[in-house]
C-alpha cells in the first residue's frame, strides 16, 4: 500500500473571477480547482484545507494548504504536475512534506493581509483589478493614528460582516501599519485570526478618517460599540491580498 504523507502546499492566485477559496455550489473556487487537480494525480477524491478562507475576488501571495496524499510523486514533480493542470492565475509555489499533525488552518499562529489603495487622480489599467481607487484619501497621518487604537486584544464585533457565527469575536492584532508611497497606500495587518470581512471593514473605516469624514478618535469609539452599523463601508475585495501565514 502506498505511503500516506501530509503535504504542505504554498499557493499564489489572482482571485478575480473566483468565488473565493472555499468550494461553493455555484462558481469556481480555488479549493475546488486544487482538489480536482490533485484527485487526478491521487486517483481518488481529496480534501484540501486552506490557512485562510479568502472571499470572492481576494488574492493570495502565499496561501498555505495541507492535504493527505499517497501519490508517489516527489515534491518538485508534484508541483510541476499541479501547475500543468491549474489555470495560469493559480500557481503552486512549493510542495513539501509536513508533520502528520500539521493543519494549514489550525496550526497557524498568525496571518498577514495587505490592502492596496491608489490615491492618485486616476487608476492605472494595470492596477484596476488589484487596488481600490480613492483619490480623496490624503490624510495618512490621521489614518495611522486611528489604526493604533485597533492594535492589541479586542472584541472586533463592529468589524465583522453581518451574520457571522463564530464562538467569539475577540482577536489580537499584533501589527497594523498604514504605509504610503504616493500615490500608493497600503494597510498591512497581522493578527492571530480574522472575522469575516474584518480587514476590509477596518480599511473602509480607516478610509473615512483618511478622507477627513471622521476624526481618528472615532475609530476607538466604533471598536468599543461592537456595532457594525457604526463602522465604515466594507472595502471592495479586489485590493486585498493574503501575504503570509506564520506557524
Amino acid at each position: 500500500m502506498p505511503e500516506r504523507r501530509n503535504a504542505r502546499l504554498t499557493l499564489q492566485y489572482d482571485g478575480t473571477g473566483y468565488v473565493g477559496w472555499q468550494r461553493q455550489a455555484r462558481g469556481v473556487s480555488i479549493q475546488a480547482l486544487l482538489e480536482d487537480a490533485l484527485a487526478t494525480l491521487e486517483g481518488a477524491p481529496v480534501t484540501v484545507t486552506g490557512a485562510g478562507r479568502t472571499d470572492a475576488g481576494v488574492h493570495a501571495l502565499a496561501q498555505v494548504a495541507s492535504v493527505p496524499l499517497t501519490v508517489s510523486l516527489d515534491d518538485e514533480t508534484l508541483q510541476r504536475a499541479l501547475n500543468a493542470k491549474l489555470p495560469d492565475d493559480v500557481r503552486v509555489v512549493s510542495v513539501e512534506r509536513a508533520p502528520d499533525d500539521f493543519h494549514a488552518r489550525f496550526s497557524a499562529r498568525a496571518k498577514t493581509y495587505e490592502y492596496r489603495i491608489v490615491t492618485g487622480p486616476f487608476l492605472s489599467p494595470f492596477e484596476r483589478r488589484y487596488a481600490w481607487h480613492l483619490p480623496h484619501l490624503r490624510d495618512v497621518a490621521a489614518m495611522q493614528a486611528a489604526a493604533a487604537a485597533l492594535v492589541g486584544v479586542h472584541d472586533f464585533a463592529a468589524f465583522q460582516a453581518a451574520g457571522g457565527s463564530v464562538k467569539t469575536t475577540e482577536r489580537e492584532i499584533t501589527s497594523l501599519e498604514v504605509e504610503f508611497d504616493d500615490p500608493h497606500l497600503s494597510v498591512v495587518v497581522t493578527a492571530n485570526g480574522f472575522l469575516r470581512h474584518m480587514v476590509r471593514t477596518i480599511v473602509g473605516t480607516l478610509a473615512q478618517v483618511g478622507a477627513r469624514r471622521a476624526v481618528p478618535e472615532w475609530v476607538a469609539g466604533v471598536l468599543e460599540s461592537r456595532d457594525r452599523s457604526l463602522a465604515g463601508p466594507t472595502a471592495p475585495a479586489l485590493g486585498l491580498f493574503l501575504v503570509s501565514v506564520d506557524y
